[in-house]
């Protein structure tokens, strides 16, 4: 008596997993490659403002209407007075920096106040903690007209994990503009900052560390989850030829 043939398993569950996890593996690695496009254009267009000629910053009926993608990095040149008793100075971590100075310390953030009355806070650059009291590094309170020029940036935005910041002694943790013209009592305060490309006289602040990093791991994402679709593709097809030999015995 011939023994009955063994039951076959249906494909149908393992082809609408192939079909549905396929798409969303390659579909992933397509916005990936969309991400390395967009990543490759904004560095592109960051090398372009940083090395462009310095000029004027828009003017302050324009400040409401701009946007960060309007601002960041593009390389600006102001005229006014420092007022140093109202410097602030934001917590930072600066391991790797283009100066002598480095590791915990504080960005100098000090308003410069313009001859039409209207004011845009500075990054003069870093300082160590040993130049936290500006008292340490009186050749750097630079009094009288001055020129600066430096990299646009944003108001930086604040997250969960961000600490209090400390007004009173004019200590924080991020460079907000908003709460910095609300705490010092400033007037007519533009939405942006500049970082200074020079270092104050006397070396402190320490200018020219604006951080220019963007991670572009995009195209490696990419290949990650490509290679995952073609590896589903893979036990797909063992699947299938597994199923066929079935019906062959």
């Amino acid at each position: 008596m011939t023994a009955p043939a063994p039951r076959q398993r249906s494909l149908l569950i393992p082809t609408l997993f192939m079909l549905t996890m396929g798409a969303f593996l390659v579909a992933l690695g397509v916005w990936q490659l969309e991400r390395l496009q967009w990543k490759e254009g904004l560095i592109r267009e960051v090398s372009e403002r940083t090395t462009a000629a310095p000029v004027a910053p828009p003017a302050e009926a324009q400040w409401p209407s701009l946007t960060r993608d309007d601002v960041e990095y593009r390389h600006w040149q102001v005229s006014g007075v420092f007022d140093h008793s109202k410097e602030i100075r934001s917590f930072t971590n600066l391991p790797d920096a283009k100066g002598p100075q480095k590791g915990v310390g504080y960005w100098v953030l000090t308003p410069l106040v313009r001859d039409d009355g209207s004011t845009i806070l500075i990054n003069r650059g870093f300082v160590p903690e040993s130049g936290k009291d500006p008292a340490t590094r009186q050749a750097g309170l630079v009094a009288g007209p001055v020129t600066i020029v430096g990299l646009a940036r944003w108001t930086e935005d604040r997250n969960f994990f961000t600490p209090t910041d400390n007004p009173a002694t004019g200590d924080w943790f991020t460079r907000d503009i908003e709460g910095i013209a609300r705490a010092e009592k400033l007037l007519h305060v533009a939405p942006f900052f500049i970082d200074a490309d020079q270092s104050a006289p006397g070396g402190l602040p320490q200018g020219g560390e604006t951080i220019l990093s963007f991670p572009n791991n995009h195209l490696q994402y990419a290949l990650t989850w490509f290679g995952l679709a073609i590896g589903l593709l893979a036990v797909y097809v063992v699947l299938i030829l597994r199923q066929r030999r079935g019906k062959d015995a």
